[in-house]
């Protein structure tokens, strides 16, 4: 698919040598490697998992994590260029990796162990170990701090009680961050972080039935029963709600950037489809209503494009707020969302065919829309943010 006119404002030029060739591999491997094979797996509810191998090998997983624990230590524009492209492919593809880097390999990096580290980074660079990240509840899913898993000391074990859901790579994971109360119920300040293998007993996962989106990804539902971990699993430096939701920082950073991709993507195929598609004797893109879509579609994916960037390198310098995060993956989700509407209206009835993406890149977007932070809890954060006062609490 050809990406005529995606960087109208020539934001190339404000990008490294170094950002351009990370984004233009990416790009080649998502062109050769992804889009022949999504369709299939997207209606056949699965996963690409052949793929882990070659996303571990290219250095995507866990991307802006130090080299000295086998990642690949680039900065955080050269990894919002590679969530971007993942997910041009599709939202499966790059929620896979953001969940390995942002949601597991981040949190071990940032509240483990040096010991932690060095066991674990390595191998989830590497692909040779899966994790998966355990906050959502069936009961709590933006009030966090109300989650119901307990974490009680035995000894030098802990023993984990309870269930998490929507759990993104759940079934695949050999490993999961699971956050667990270590105090009363009602003790936010208690929440801890544990590394829990997969295998341990007690432990299942299964996966989550009826999704109408993200069907190219592995959602799944965890159950933990008396499952017990040496006091060596608790991440050391975890404390509080706050370390979850540092975590999902990382997390909705790589979304702002990520649902780009989907944008282009969706961009690109109305375009070159309304040049080709002839109705009334002349091109769709002759006609008014299809250029006001592809303008609002270009000006949107243009301003979200200026503002990861600089959202990026904020964050590099390591200046980025939180709040700044919301309010980017905020309006990005929202703008992706608007663009993959409009495509597949262009398209028409060829629209809801698999063999276009935007009705994919659209019901996947309905559930980024939701996850990582809803639309409206990301307002409600900018909203406390300009006014000093939470209506969330």
């Amino acid at each position: 698919m050809a990406f005529e006119g995606v960087d109208f404002f020539e934001m190339d030029d404000l990008l490294e040598d170094d950002e351009r060739a990370v984004r233009d591999l990416v790009r080649d491997w998502v062109e050769s490697e992804v889009i022949p094979i999504i369709e299939h797996h997207y209606m056949e509810h699965t996963f690409p998992s052949e793929l882990i191998p070659q996303m571990a090998e290219l250095g995507f997983l866990g991307a802006n994590l130090p080299e000295e624990y086998d990642c690949a230590g680039l900065n955080n524009v050269a990894y919002g260029l590679i969530m971007q492209e993942l997910e041009r492919g599709d939202s499966g593809i790059r929620s896979f990796c953001s969940v390995q880097g942002a949601l597991v390999m981040y949190p071990i990096y940032e509240f483990g162990s040096e010991e932690q580290r060095r066991e674990w980074l390595p191998k989830l660079a590497s692909g040779e170990a899966i994790g998966c990240f355990g906050l959502t509840e069936p009961d709590f899913g933006s009030n966090p701090g109300g989650l119901l898993t307990r974490a009680v000391k035995d000894g030098d074990e802990w023993v984990l009680n309870g269930s998490k859901m929507w759990i993104t790579n759940g079934s695949m994971a050999d490993v999961a961050i699971i956050w667990a109360k270590t105090g009363d119920v009602a003790d936010v300040a208690s929440i801890r972080g544990f590394i829990v293998e997969t295998d341990r007993e007690g432990f299942t996962a299964k996966d989550q039935k009826g999704k109408l989106s993200l069907l190219a990804s592995d959602t799944s539902e965890l159950a933990l029963q008396d499952v017990r971990v040496p006091e060596t699993n608790l991440l050391p430096n975890s404390g509080g709600l706050k370390s979850a939701l540092k975590c999902l920082t990382q997390a909705r950073y790589g979304i702002a950037w990520g649902v780009i991709g989907a944008a282009m993507a969706c961009y690109s195929e109305a375009l070159e489809y309304a040049k080709s598609r002839v109705q009334f004797e002349k091109p769709i893109a002759g006609y008014q209503i299809q250029q006001v879509r592809l303008a609002e579609m270009l000006t949107e994916i243009t301003k979200a494009q200026l503002l990861a960037l600089r959202l990026g390198r904020l964050k590099d310098e390591g200046r980025v707020r939180p709040q700044q995060v919301s309010l980017a993956k905020r309006n990005n989700v929202d703008m992706a969302c608007e663009c993959a509407r409009e495509a597949r209206r262009l398209l028409g009835a060829n629209g809801i065919l698999v063999e276009y993406s935007a009705m994919r890149h659209m019901a996947n977007l309905e559930s980024v829309y939701t996850y990582e932070g809803t639309h409206d809890m990301h307002t409600l954060i900018l909203g406390q943010d300009i006014t000093g006062i939470a209506a969330f609490s």
